[in-house]
């Protein structure tokens, strides 16, 4: 019985104190605050100390004041679709070059301040995805190429954290069994002396 107790109880600590550490954030948040190359603003927010995506509800407004005085906001940020910890502006920036402030309140406060361009975007004709082998390739697409490749390699994606608690969890479940299955054997064997 005693065998039983001290597996329990390893095995509740081991979830308890190995878990929530995989997950645990907080802290400082930074914004990375770019244009879209259209009227808006992207905001990407991450954990300063883990560069991890903030996934909680992120509290900010954006002011801008354009080169020839025009101001515009403060308005709120919005979550986008596009991404968990992806955020733009509610409403679209007017032409013009903007400097744009970005100020975050929750889960904690951070401001940025960047220069973009807005506008309209015109529409370009479709360009095939991959180069004609015969001919040739700028350096310019090799390295977006390879960049994107790291981006994607990088992302754990929405179900990265939860798959490595998972994991870990049934680790934990298995090395539990077989002490059960090796704490048996020993105290059948032990009796049979």
């Amino acid at each position: 019985m005693k065998t039983y107790v001290l597996t329990v109880l390893l095995a509740a600590l081991a979830l308890v104190f190995g878990a929530p550490a995989a997950a645990a954030h907080g802290g400082p948040i930074k914004l990375e605050v770019t244009g879209d190359g259209a009227d808006n603003v992207n905001v990407l927010v991450t954990y300063k100390n883990d560069g991890h995506p903030v996934t909680e509800i992120v509290e900010a407004t954006l002011k801008a004041t354009s080169t020839d005085g025009r101001s515009f906001g403060p308005v709120p940020l919005r979550s986008s679709p596009e991404g968990q910890n992806l955020y733009h502006a509610a409403e679209p920036l007017p032409s013009g070059e903007w400097r744009v402030t970005v100020t975050a309140t929750e889960p904690s406060k951070a401001k940025a301040t960047v220069r973009v361009k807005a506008g309209v975007v015109a529409a370009t004709p479709a360009v095939a995805a991959l180069p004609a082998q015969d001919q040739p390739t700028s350096q310019a697409s090799v390295g977006n190429g390879a960049a994107a490749a790291t981006t994607a390699g990088d992302d754990d994606g929405a179900m990265g954290t939860p798959l490595k608690i998972g994991v870990i969890v049934l680790a934990a479940l298995a090395a539990t069994a077989a002490w059960i299955l090796f704490a048996r054997r020993h105290t059948r064997a032990g009796a049979g002396h």
